[in-house]
Formats: structure tokens, sequence, C-alpha cells
């Protein structure tokens, strides 16, 4: 049996109460308390997730926006130096390979960060396209991902900061180097939860000291060390895609909702255009969407999904949202039955139950 892979904060689970969980290879804390109290505490005060896992690139050299763009679905020509852009990478097909974040640190540097599960996969296929003046460099195992995620996670991380004013930072922008309690890392406004917040990449050796810093000082404010069950819900009642469930080689981005990250008028060629240009101008033939269950039952990943006796797809993510207390999911169904309000049946535990197709996202923060 191979062994799992692990965090630099793997010994620090622990001493916070830290259940783990075998998670694509890696042994990760799936809560450290309890998800539900974990996730009211993003969405009402703060959490802090370790995120370590998450794969980190670096691009570098004079032929680097052409090959990214090249590789990737939105317009990497659009990104400013202190940017971070959310975009995928795609199969001839359509299909993605992963989706992912791209910060430009300079001109001709930049940072992507990707699936944990695809670090692998992602670097070979980057690197089996390459060409020109390129320097692809697999930096994961020194990096180090910080997420601190809610309503006080700018005051909170603030007590920390003394040369830079947090609030300055708008979303998805970033700043190369943040002096945290004496240490230095990337600080970006964004995140996989809905809430507002930022992460934090730091060297590895680095991050211990940085979570129990940031722990310690959130304390008083209601921070709570968070695992992935609470990341998983928080991120799903945003409608947040996950690469395995809402997007996969057999899914394309125009399918899974993110068409937004698809600049299909950029002048250059890149992989699966032909296909995801078809998708946007024609409408999909599938598309994932929200359901709310009428009888009683949760609809959880692979349920099938009916129209009367015929199936119409399946559904990627479903739970009860602790937020809204209701029977929830993202189905990927045939197209003709994607309007709101249409009735469909999903296959629970071999009982068909009613559900109904709604909005999404489930929950949208409130405004300031």
């Amino acid at each position: 049996m191979a062994q799992l892979k692990r965090t630099p904060l793997f010994n620090a689970y622990k001493a916070y109460g830290g259940k783990t969980i075998d998670f694509g290879g890696w042994e990760l804390p799936v809560q450290f308390s309890s998800i539900k109290r974990e996730h009211e505490a993003v969405r009402t005060k703060a959490g802090l997730f370790d995120v370590s896992h998450m794969g980190e690139f670096e691009v570098k050299g004079k032929d680097s926006l052409t090959f990214l763009n090249k590789m990737m679905t939105n317009d990497v020509s659009k990104l400013k130096v202190g940017r971070a852009q959310y975009t995928a990478m795609c199969y001839e097909n359509g299909g993605t390979v992963d989706d992912l974040l791209i910060y430009k640190r300079e001109e001709e540097d930049y940072l992507l960060v990707v699936n944990a599960s695809n670090i692998e996969k992602d670097f070979d296929w980057l690197e089996s396209h390459v060409s020109g003046e390129v320097v692809l460099t697999n930096v994961s195992d020194q990096t180090a991902q910080l997420a601190i995620q809610g309503p006080s996670a700018e005051i909170i991380l603030q007590k920390l900061v003394s040369d830079t004013v947090l609030q300055e930072i708008s979303f998805f922008g970033f700043l190369p180097a943040v002096n945290i309690d004496g240490i230095t890392a990337l600080v970006s406004r964004t995140g996989y939860t809905g809430e507002d917040g930022f992460e934090i990449y730091c060297k590895a050796e680095d991050v211990e000291k940085l979570w129990v810093a940031i722990l310690r000082e959130g304390e008083e404010e209601g921070l709570l060390p968070c695992g992935l069950g609470a990341r998983d819900t928080l991120r799903f009642e945003a409608n947040l895609a996950l690469y395995g469930q809402e997007l996969t080689k057999d899914i394309s981005p125009i399918e899974a909702g993110i068409s937004f990250a698809v600049k299909t008028q950029k002048p250059e060629d890149f992989i699966g255009k032909d296909i995801l240009v078809a998708q946007k101008e024609n409408g999909p033939a599938r598309r994932i969407v929200g359901i709310e269950m009428v009888d009683k039952g949760i609809p959880r990943h692979g349920y099938k999904v009916y129209s009367g006796d015929t199936v119409i797809g399946e559904v990627t993510t479903g739970t009860q949202s602790p937020t809204l207390k209701k029977n929830v999911g993202l189905a990927l169904v045939q197209e003709e039955f994607t309007a709101i309000g249409t009735e469909v049946t999903v296959e629970v535990r071999n009982k068909p139950l009613k559900a109904i197709v709604v909005p999404t996202p489930f929950y949208k923060r409130p405004k300031k």
C-alpha cells in the first residue's frame, strides 16, 4: 500500500484535534472540531485551512505569455502584475485537464496553483507543450499554503501584519512579499469558500510557525482551524467547481458553468478552442444545475437523475447545506431539463425521490 503524502503541517494537526483521512493520496484533516461548527465559523467569523497539498508551478521566460495563452482557456494577456486569474486547461476534445489560478508576479514571471490530485498530470501536460524560451519549474514541495476565510479574516491577519494595509488588496489582487509575524509570504485576496479572505503562500519550513501565530491571534475573534469537510460544504454552497466532480476530463468548463473563464474571442488558438467555441455558440448538450430535494433524502455524488423513467444525468455534489438547512445538490443534466423549476427525480438508495431545479449559487455572502 502506497504511503500517503503529508503536508509540512501534518505534525501540528494532533495538537488541534485534527481527524485525518485519505484525500487523493494525501493524509489530510477532514475536521478539527466538527464540520458544521467549522462551516458556521467561516460564514460568521473566520476559519483557517491548511491547503499546502495544492501544487505550485513557476513559469518564466520571454515566451511564457505565449505559452500560457496556448494552454489556458482564459486570456492571460489581460493579466496585470499583482493580479491573479482563474482559468482552466483543456484537452483537444474540450474536457478539462484542471482548473487553476495564475498569479502574475512580474513580466515573464507567473505562479500557477493547481489541484493536489493533478500535480503530476498537470506538470507533464504543460511540459509536453513547452516551446520557445520558457522555464517551467515544479515548486510544490518547497511551498506551503494557508487560507484564512470569513468576515473576520482581514481583522485577524492585519494584527500580524505591520507594514501592509490588507484592505488595499482588492479581490483577486495580491502582494508578493508581505511580512506576517516575521515570515515573508505572498498574500492574495482569493479563496474557495464564498467568503472574503486571503490565501497565503510561504516556504514550507515557515508554515507551522505561521499556522500557530494566526490561530493564536484569531482566538478572541472566534477563528477555528478547519478541515476538508467544511471546505467542501462551503465551496459547494457558493457553487465553486471541484475537479473530479463538476470538472473532469469528460466535462468541459462550459458544461461546468465556468464559461466566464473561457475567452473564445482571444486571438490566440488554445487547446480545445474549437469544441468550446461550438459549445458557447450553440449551447452545450448538458449543463451543471442546482437541485433541491422535495422528498426527504440527500443527493450524493454519482446518484442518477431521471425525468420519468429516462436517465437525464447524475449528481456531481450533494449534501445537506449547513447554512440553508436544505438537501441540495449540483447535477450534470441534459440541456432540455435545466430550466429553473423543472421537476426531476433522484435515485437515492434505489428509491426515486422528487427534486426541483433551482438557481445557484445556493449561498451569496451579504454585501458590506
